[in-house]
């Protein structure tokens, strides 16, 4: 049986990427233990490779209002209702790692209203899903909710733009039938021993 396809799209070889992109597909490599697909995947397009990764990285590499675990729910409950596999799976095994519960991100991609997580954390939720499906309802109410909670006009912001990008990573995702990465469904789900 041969293993199932990343893409639909073809997937360049490392050698024959860009020298930039190739060093960040190598790093990636160093730091995960394997090459998430997709790097791969949208190195199919090079200029498009670098705009993405440059917003992914403006937004989730930040010093904010929101910890990195946050960040991540966000990813994981828009990217369920957008029904992104690749996203749910692979931002998943990040959120179980930065929130340092197994069972934490198959709660926020299911129902994050019914997750275990703060009051707080659910009217993020809340706002970037508003953001995800339904953009053109958004109100001053939705910014006096997130106030209410502690969320700055900056956090909103945040939690507004990362919900934005990922409808875009999610949409592409499901373009090119990006497969998740084995490695990615067991990642925190087990204590590791250090």
């Amino acid at each position: 049986m041969s293993a199932p396809s990343i893409s639909r799209y073809p997937v360049p070889s490392l050698e024959d990427l860009p020298e930039d992109i190739r060093t960040r597909i190598l790093a990636v490599s160093e730091k995960a233990g394997f090459v998430p697909n997709v790097f791969v995947t949208l190195a199919h397009r090079p200029a498009e490779f670098r705009a993405f990764f440059a917003y992914h990285d403006a937004l989730m590499d930040k010093d904010s209002g929101l910890t990195k675990a946050e960040r991540e729910m966000i990813v994981v409950a828009t990217s369920g209702a957008n029904d992104c596999l690749y996203c749910i799976v692979a931002h998943g095994a990040i959120l179980r790692i930065y929130a340092k519960n197994p069972l934490l991100a198959d709660q926020v991609a299911v129902n994050y209203r019914k997750a275990d997580i703060t009051p707080r954390q659910r009217a993020m939720l809340d706002f970037a899903l508003k953001v995800a499906l339904d953009s053109s309802g958004i109100s001053d109410a939705d910014f006096a909710g997130l106030a209410a909670h502690g969320f700055s006009e900056e956090d909103a912001w945040d939690i507004g733009a990362i919900a934005a990008f990922f409808a875009l990573s999610n949409r592409m995702a499901n373009l090119i039938g990006m497969r998740p990465n084995d490695e990615f469904f067991l990642l925190g789900r087990t204590p590791r021993n250090r």
